[in-house]
């Protein structure tokens, strides 16, 4: 079986890859005589083609002849190759408009399509994610946008920095008054950016101390569904309820934006769930967010200030209080500074590699050496020219005027 490592199409091109060059060196050596590797030359890749060649992995402009093809992110559909089975993260399971032409044009071509999203194990745990770098950066750079919106303090960008070492270096300017930080979630992502207020030595308080007290350090708290969402009928709740049946709840966030300054959003959200608050709030004199930073990106998801994704190099717009309107970046005292990069693990791209391989190496290889492997056929979203049973909710996505 031959697997390519696609050059990504996407623009700006992102510079993580599925598989690293030692890595591979080392898998090519485990695999032997069962899977061979070919990856398509790249000028963007965190790993230069160099860096391939000197483990001894062929690299090649033409990567048509390998049966399985793995990326990262949404492959443009011009560069799609028929019959071929792919890896990547499609975008596509929220019924994301964007990204429905990519889906049809995976089933005309009868590509079977794995997503990373969906690959999970008996639990119904994620095993494939990028989701702890993305809480890493995504923590830092609420951080370097409350220092440039408050100019307290001046701290280079994530993508500056050459790796993890350098940007742990950075936090160390970091001085924060006593502000009260929110955080939503405390999955993968949510692991990431307590990576980041630990460091920074932040002191973790209960949802009651957040709420009522009163601190003379900054402190920030975690919440989780049950903190901000109440059953709609009498105000109680059920986990599992909750996740089955979202809809049958509303939100009770509104007393954490009074409490605190910065939010970092780091939950995964359903459609069906209630949003943590609504434009109109940021009007109410008692709405004290200045600062969001919405790790998981989801455009008018959970999070109603994000309203597009930004980017590594124009990473923050604000929104205006008054109008829930956007304007530039910093354009007012009072406006609140949204970061919402959609592809926050491309900052440190190579560190964020390096454990996604060893993801794919733990959990997808073997599998592909098994036959109907029950990982792969879970994530399996297309096959055949037609969405899997799995995934059928998604016809009228795929479908919409049928």
């Amino acid at each position: 079986m031959k697997i390519g490592i696609i050059r990504e199409g996407k623009n700006p091109p992102d510079k993580r890859t599925p598989f690293t060059p030692d890595r591979l060196k080392v898998l090519a050596r485990t695999y032997v005589d069962r899977l061979s590797f070919q990856v398509e030359s790249s000028p963007f890749r965190c790993y230069a083609d160099e860096e391939y060649r000197e483990a001894g992995i062929e690299v090649v402009e033409d990567i048509s002849d390998c049966d399985m093809l793995f990326g990262v992110k949404e492959v443009p559909v011009s560069q799609l190759i028929p019959e071929k089975t792919y890896f990547f993260f499609s975008h596509t399971i929220k019924k994301q408009p964007r990204n429905r032409n990519l889906l049809q044009a995976i089933l005309e071509k009868n590509i079977r399509l794995i997503d990373y999203e969906v690959l999970k194990d008996e639990s119904g745990n994620r095993v494939v994610a990028f989701g702890r770098w993305a809480g890493i950066v995504g923590a830092y750079n609420a951080l370097w946008t409350y220092g440039k919106k408050t100019a307290l303090f001046d701290i280079k960008r994530a993508y500056e920095c050459f790796g993890q070492q350098e940007l742990n270096q950075e936090l160390q300017k970091v001085q924060l008054p006593p502000v009260k930080i929110v955080v939503t979630g405390a999955g993968r992502v949510g692991g990431g950016v307590l990576e980041i207020l630990n460091k920074l030595g932040i002191r973790q308080v209960s949802t009651y101390e957040f709420l009522h007290f009163y601190f003379e350090e900054p402190v920030f708290t975690v919440l989780h569904s049950e903190d901000y969402n109440r059953r709609k009928s009498d105000g109680g709740f059920d986990k599992a309820e909750f996740y089955s049946n979202p809809e049958l709840y509303e939100s009770h966030f509104l007393k954490f934006a009074e409490a605190g300054e910065i939010l970092i959003g780091a939950a995964y959200w359903d459609p069906e769930a209630p949003k943590l608050f609504e434009l109109k709030n940021l009007a109410e004199d008692d709405f004290s967010l200045s600062v969001i930073a919405d790790v998981t990106c989801d455009i008018d998801g959970s999070i109603p200030t994000t309203i597009r994704a930004s980017t590594i190099l124009d990473p923050v717009y604000d929104i205006e209080r008054s109008t829930g309107k956007e304007i530039p970046a910093f354009g007012s005292q009072s406006s609140i500074s949204v970061m919402a990069i959609d592809n926050l693990p491309c900052e440190l791209p190579r560190e964020a590699s390096m454990e996604f391989c060893g993801q794919l190496e733990k959990w997808v290889l073997p599998a592909l050496l098994e036959e109907n492997a029950p990982i792969l056929e879970r994530a399996t979203i297309a096959r055949d020219g037609d969405l899997t049973l799995e995934f059928m909710h998604l016809t009228d996505y795929v479908y919409p005027h049928e």
